[in-house]
């Protein structure tokens, strides 16, 4: 059995589709590859921010469904998303960029080894940036080459998520005995977990946490997250791991872009695997991703009244320069 190579995608619920695009382009510098909507609910956008090439493991994804009430963070959620930066330095430079724009943050920490700096966006969605500088395994992605930051203090990609659970025993075993994590490390109630090669792009943080109330899914907190598998033959393996430990499923289901399988391995935690291909480069050229409404093929006859339910909302970059914004 192949193990899971990574963290494929987080997928977050957001306010405003239009607000997150702006806060992810010209404060993050994170290109969007794919603006499509949510297979499941039409009405909603699906928007996915990546790497310049949108590989996989880079990509931060949200739906923003209509009237849904903002999220409550606590116990039994995935708490926090991480993106990671190339050095310790890179940092440096983060702080200062969000004070300059009045993102709140709580400066630069150290974890398990690593230099980290939290911050939250306009629906209090957590993140962290994370340095690679003492990081070894799951290659990095290829920051956004013509973004607003300068690529040396660019991001590059995926690193640990956090989740916060009441019931620490039961997630440990789940995480080692069904999805073949290994745990590293702890440090007080975290306790640190890796996959595949390890490293940045394949860990899982897990807070132990039985004081704080249960979490409540809404707007401003993570719908699921996604780890890598190569293809669809490994992805039925794994579906097959799962129903032979009784975890119900929801078999597999095309999502064009890759293909995936759902499965909660907790109350309130949805994890997905999710294959590596095909990607998001085969119906929109390079120079112009995230530009214009992507629906895959088995959408395209409902294109019409798609548009009638979705805003349009002004993805286009091509025709615009972003000057790299270094910080004094």
């Amino acid at each position: 059995m192949n193990s899971l190579k990574g963290i494929h995608h987080v997928t977050a619920i957001t306010s405003s589709a239009e607000k997150i695009y702006e806060f992810f382009t010209t404060v993050l510098g994170v290109r969007l590859v794919k603006k499509t909507v949510n297979q499941d609910d039409i009405q909603t956008y699906h928007l996915f921010f990546a790497d310049d090439v949108g590989g996989p493991g880079t990509d931060m994804t949200f739906f923003d469904f209509p009237g849904i009430p903002k999220g409550v963070h606590g116990t039994n959620e995935i708490a926090k998303t991480s993106f990671r930066v190339p050095s310790d330095k890179a940092l440096e430079y983060w702080v200062k960029r969000f004070d300059r724009l009045g993102i709140k943050h709580k400066g630069i920490t150290e974890q398990f080894g690593k230099k980290t700096l939290s911050f939250v966006d306009f629906d209090e969605q957590a993140y962290q940036l994370i340095s690679d500088e003492q990081n070894h395994g799951v290659p990095a992605g290829i920051p956004w080459q013509k973004g607003p930051i300068p690529l040396e203090y660019a991001i590059t990609g995926l690193g640990p998520i956090f989740v916060r659970v009441g019931y620490i025993d039961y997630f440990k075993e789940m995480l080692e005995k069904v999805l073949l994590f290994k745990e590293v490390a702890q440090e007080g109630s975290y306790y640190l977990f890796e996959v595949g090669e390890g490293g940045n792009g394949a860990q899982v943080i897990v807070e132990y946490n039985a004081i704080l109330p249960l979490a409540r899914q809404g707007f401003g907190t993570v719908h699921h997250v996604a780890f890598r598998v190569e293809d669809r033959a490994e992805l039925e393996e794994w579906q097959k791991r799962l129903q032979a430990f009784n975890f119900p499923n929801s078999g597999y289901v095309e999502r064009y872009y890759f293909g995936s399988l759902y499965t909660n391995v907790a109350p309130q935690i949805l994890f997905e695997l999710a294959t590596d291909g095909p990607g998001f480069m085969g119906d929109e050229p390079y120079e112009t991703l995230g530009e214009k409404l992507s629906l895959p093929p088995f959408f395209e006859e409902k294109r019409e009244e798609i548009e009638g339910l979705v805003r349009p909302i002004d993805t286009v970059r091509s025709t615009k320069e972003f000057v790299k914004e270094y910080e004094d």
